[in-house]
């Protein structure tokens, strides 16, 4: 699929900007809109590492703060991560959406965040959010949450399962883009989430598994 057949299902600053450096939708972008991205459907992507999973993210961000006027929250596990989220999205979008990153003291409303579109936050930040009762949230309409796997993870797995489950009480209608490379159970956390599931195997590179032994590796 080229990005010229999405032009009108896209907010144009948006195409404006993607044009430039995009020239035809990877699979798994293709498959992302084709199962209603674009709709404000829920989605969890099941793809490779650089298969393209943020740039479905950034689809349905871009839409819902510019055709919708809501927030999106980008959810990521570590502030290292939040961090080269932001300095990316700023670079891209920074010129059409007001961008935030949201990773300091944990026990605070964060009240200024009421002035931003797209907000990157660790689920400990947006948990200590929700606690606060803050008064922005009821304005977000679309939450992507990164390395949605850690879902299994003893130390973070806790915090963003309730998170999720706080988050669909509290906001009945919000678009929830679930990205992972690696999910054992993909179809069951999609049923949970009440997500269509988009799953596919290109890769931009080629993988080759093999075993090395002695000095040489055999391929399968």
């Amino acid at each position: 699929m080229l990005v010229s057949e999405i032009k009108g299902r896209i907010p144009g600053k948006v195409f404006d900007i993607l044009e430039k450096e995009i020239k035809e939708l990877r699979p798994a972008q293709e498959k992302a809109i084709q199962a209603g991205l674009l709709d404000g459907k829920s989605l969890l992507v099941c793809t490779p590492t650089a298969s393209g999973k943020t740039l479905i993210a950034e689809l349905a961000a871009a839409k819902q703060i510019i055709e919708k006027h809501a927030k999106t929250i980008y959810l990521v596990p570590l502030k290292a991560l939040a961090s080269e989220k932001y300095k990316d999205f700023k670079k891209r979008y920074g010129s059409i959406m007001k961008i935030a990153l949201s990773i300091g003291d944990f026990d605070s409303a964060d009240s200024y965040l009421a002035d931003y579109d797209l907000i990157i936050a660790t689920s400990e930040k947006l948990d200590s959010l929700i606690r606060h009762h803050t008064p922005w949230l009821s304005s977000v309409g679309c939450v992507v949450v990164d390395e949605v796997h850690l879902l299994n993870d003893p130390g973070r797995g806790p915090t963003l399962e309730i998170l999720l489950t706080m988050l669909r009480q509290l906001l009945k209608n919000v678009q929830i883009i679930a990205l992972s490379a690696t999910i054992g159970n993909a179809e069951e956390l999609a049923a949970w989430l009440e997500a269509s599931l988009v799953v596919d195997d290109w890769r931009p590179v080629k993988l080759h598994k093999g075993v090395y032994l002695r000095g040489e590796v055999e391929f399968d």
